[in-house]
């Protein structure tokens, strides 16, 4: 069995202030850049099938003049600068840490108004995605593989170790070395494209987070996950700080794709629009695969002002808003009647963490792992289903209420009513 190899790399804001700017650049399909030497510009293709690109990095003094340059080459299609990403921490975040069996407070499965509310607010009986009548139903399928797209996954949470994706070519091969071929080398858990190596270990803990809202064990022990039964793999783009590249995107999605994914679950955005992603979660779409996206912590309408990627305007995009334990629109939630498709639960939820413990968090971040689980279990289902059909069902499924009538484009996600 390999060892896993823990790395922490600290970069001084000095010295990323002086770093070279990266340019993503989208070439016709064959083409190739060779290296910009007068222009003092290194070029590198990346090794990906969501589309042809390479990453031109320049001194940023002279981008504009690469980036003229590079628009008037007949083997590109674009050019746009590569994109910081995030996920936004909420103020909210309840810093308190257990290491209990917490099933009783997880309103977002089972609300009982008396572990939804706070001090300020009272929660409403119900108003969750009405888990426990579903699960009566299904608890999802080993054959489902949901790809956490994030700050990665600590694979050796007690609650989660169960419903991991574990790539045994990789575990039982050599340490170093690409066993099963694939291109990346000791991805056993997944892979890490912040720092480039096959060790997706989470050191902040968000992407734990979310994992365990999508299938956290259903056992005597912690919290439980939308999903008793799936395969799940971290994808780590973002650092531990939370903060990640357009190229890393793509490349996780890229990785995603080849590795199986049926669901990718981003609690993430706030950037620009980039082409380049948009084309990576275009070719998820034509693999038939659910991209789930956060909608935003912003309180902003996503109808009036863009936020990516929830608002990409591909079929395969579900953009999911947050409510509170009383049914409303949490107060931190993006909304938007026509580009925010469902709202779930995103206020206090209590999940996995690093280090095998128990925290809540809230945001849409909370909000986007609660609709892929859901996603999870439709496909456990009816696995034919095209991405554009799940939407649908999700929405045409979601139960509409007045609070939340004018922020979303259906209503509350509702498992039971999806599936029965």
């Amino acid at each position: 069995m390999k060892k896993a190899v823990f790395l922490t790399l600290l970069f001084p804001f000095c010295l990323m202030a002086q770093s070279p700017k990266k340019l993503i650049v989208k070439l016709k399909p064959g083409a190739k850049l060779v290296q910009m030497k007068s222009m003092d510009a290194q070029v590198r293709h990346l090794d990906v099938q969501v589309g042809n690109f390479a990453v031109v990095e320049v001194a940023s003094e002279k981008s504009l003049n690469t980036i003229e340059l590079l628009k008037s080459m007949n083997e590109v299609e674009y050019v746009e600068e590569d994109k910081t990403w995030t996920f936004e921490p909420m103020s909210s975040m309840n810093g308190e840490v257990v290491q209990d069996a917490r099933f009783a407070e997880q309103w977002g499965l089972k609300n009982t108004g008396k572990n939804s509310g706070g001090w300020l607010s009272r929660g409403k009986a119900g108003e969750d995605i009405n888990a426990e009548k579903v699960w009566g139903l299904t608890r999802g399928s080993k054959q489902i593989k949901v790809a956490i797209i994030d700050t990665g996954i600590d694979y050796n949470h007690p609650d989660l170790k169960g419903n991991l994706d574990i790539n045994l070519d990789e575990l039982n091969g050599q340490s170093g070395v690409d066993d099963d071929g694939n291109g990346y080398v000791d991805d056993i858990y997944g892979y890490d494209f912040a720092n480039n190596d096959g060790d997706p270990i989470d050191g902040h803990g968000h992407g734990t987070h979310c994992s365990g809202v999508i299938g956290a064990l259903h056992d005597t022990q912690g919290t439980r996950g939308v999903m008793a039964n799936v395969k799940m793999f971290g994808v780590k783009f973002l650092s531990d700080s939370g903060s990640g590249t357009t190229e890393g995107a793509i490349k996780a999605v890229d990785y995603a794709i080849k590795r199986g994914a049926n669901v990718l679950s981003n609690s993430w955005g706030g950037g620009e629009f980039s082409q380049a992603l948009m084309d990576a979660i275009s070719a998820a779409n034509e693999a038939g695969i659910v991209f789930v996206a956060a909608a935003g912590n912003s309180n902003a309408d996503n109808d009036k002002g863009d936020t990516y990627p929830a608002n990409y305007k591909l079929e395969n995009v579900i953009s999911v808003g947050a409510m509170d334990g009383a049914g409303k629109r949490a107060s931190f939630s993006n909304y938007g009647k026509t580009t925010v498709h469902v709202f779930a639960p995103g206020k206090d939820i209590i999940s996995t963490v690093k280090g095998g413990k128990y925290q809540k968090m809230s945001g849409t971040s909370m909000a986007c792992p609660h609709v892929s689980g859901i996603v999870g279990l439709l496909l456990s289902e009816e696995p034919n289903l095209s991405p554009k059909e799940v939407r649908e069902r999700i929405m045409s499924s979601a139960v509409r209420t007045s609070a939340l009538d004018n922020y979303t484009a259906s209503g509350r996600a509702d498992a039971f009513s999806l599936l029965k």
